[in-house]
């Protein structure tokens, strides 16, 4: 259909509800009682007419608006000077065209018309691929809504410190390695062996430290031994010695983590979960985040951190805990990233550590301003590592913090308090 004829004196009214409206052509057809289309093309034949050329001016302007101000007190608390902070306004979103994710255009028509200017344009689409995404999308989230979710449990009783942080920091546990004693020399190891000696420990951890009203599980990472149905590193593909099937391995680390995160809550009021992954266990680690983020969305008293990054960080009071693996950066390093990373927090803060794994040893580091640490592990030696002459202490830790003073507390367990207790059931 040909576009309505229009006169000078009908365009120039149509400029001053386009004014009105700061530029706005989707509002001013609306007020003018007019299709968009029809609005645009008055405002199409003003500009080839050369009407209204001062509110074209006026409404091209940079348009600022505020996002912020600074003042400037004296002493005696009087206000001295004040700075307005602004911004570029932006498009209306009404005004902004939406055009499709430019994977799945296949072709583009345009019709220009008589002064080179964009009149009309198609947009095709591969429509398969759109409802190929349109199903993953559907199927993502009832995938979500059919994880079960965990029933809150009863806040504990009592008194809780409002100053002490208790961390259960959990040290590469490789759940699915297998270890034969005849092989390595040392302590047999395989699933059962793997849930059982990490329950004990962190129950009698969780029992010895002070019902702290806050308390943080890092999984350091490598918590699982393989990544996927191939027991092989990733990386490298080297080959990993392992006990049962990965859906196997999945079931029982899942069933630890939740055990570990219910004991917690069974003492302390409010846990934090961190879930870094690790060399062994990068892709498993990343589902895993996400699963528990589901699973306890219903459990206002757990926080499962769902961030990906390869460092994250938690903020008690004067202290500052920072969480890496430990395979992609050198200790020496880590302090440097946390104050880039952690500005305002650094600044906030008096003392500040770094927790990583990776190299399954208890070893301290002391840099100007923060320290790093490495912790041991439950899991004894694999056939590797006992060929390789490693020879490291199996143990878990728990360190409770002071809101002002830093750690104040540090607890320590070994497999060996439990091998009675196994044997005997």
């Amino acid at each position: 259909m040909a576009p309505p004829k229009t006169t000078d004196a009908a365009i120039l009214d149509a400029l001053k509800i386009f004014d009105a409206r700061n530029g706005n052509v989707t509002l001013a057809a609306a007020a003018a009682g007019v299709p968009r289309s029809t609005f645009q093309h008055y405002i199409n034949e003003a500009k080839a007419r050369g009407l209204g050329k001062e509110i074209f001016e006026k409404l091209n302007k940079p348009k600022f608006v505020i996002k912020g101000e600074s003042l400037l007190i004296d002493p005696a608390g009087n206000l001295k000077e004040r700075w307005e902070k602004t911004k570029l306004a932006g498009r209306d979103p009404v005004d902004v065209e939406m055009v499709p994710d430019p994977k799945k255009i296949v072709k583009i028509s345009t019709l220009y018309d008589q002064q080179g200017k964009v009149a009309m344009q198609w947009i095709g689409e591969k429509p398969e691929d759109h409802a190929r995404e349109a199903l993953w999308r559907e199927f993502a989230g009832q995938l979500a809504k059919d994880i079960p979710r965990a029933k809150p449990v009863p806040k504990p009783k009592g008194y809780a410190h409002e100053d002490l942080l208790a961390s259960y920091p959990v040290g590469d546990h490789h759940t699915g390695m297998m270890a034969w004693p005849l092989e390595t020399g040392g302590e047999a190891y395989d699933l059962k062996i793997a849930e059982e000696i990490i329950r004990e420990a962190a129950l009698r951890l969780i029992g010895t430290c002070p019902p702290c009203k806050q308390a943080i599980i890092p999984f350091l990472g490598d918590f699982f031994h393989y990544d996927s149905y191939a027991a092989v590193t990733p990386a490298h593909k080297n080959l990993l010695d392992a006990d049962g099937r990965y859906p196997k391995m999945i079931e029982v680390g899942v069933r630890i983590i939740r055990h570990i995160i219910t004991a917690a809550l069974e003492r302390h009021h409010h846990v934090t979960v961190i879930f870094k992954g690790g060399n062994h266990d990068p892709s498993t680690s990343a589902c895993i985040r996400t699963f528990l983020a589901c699973l306890y969305e219903n459990e206002p008293r757990v926080k499962i951190d769902t961030s990906h990054a390869e460092f994250s960080y938690f903020e008690f009071g004067k202290n500052l805990l920072g969480f890496h693996h430990g395979d992609k950066t050198k200790l020496d390093r880590l302090p440097g990233i946390m104050a880039h990373d952690r500005p305002e927090a650094w600044g906030r803060t008096d003392f500040r550590l770094w927790m990583t794994g990776h190299v399954h040893k208890e070893s301290r580091l002391e840099f100007p301003g923060c320290s790093a640490e490495t912790f041991p592990v439950l899991a004894p030696l694999d056939a590797y590592a006992a060929g390789a002459g490693y020879r490291s202490k199996q143990q878990m830790k728990a360190i409770v913090f002071h809101r002002e003073h830093g750690e104040v507390e540090r607890h320590t367990v070994n497999p060996g308090m439990f091998e009675k207790r196994r044997a005997a059931a």
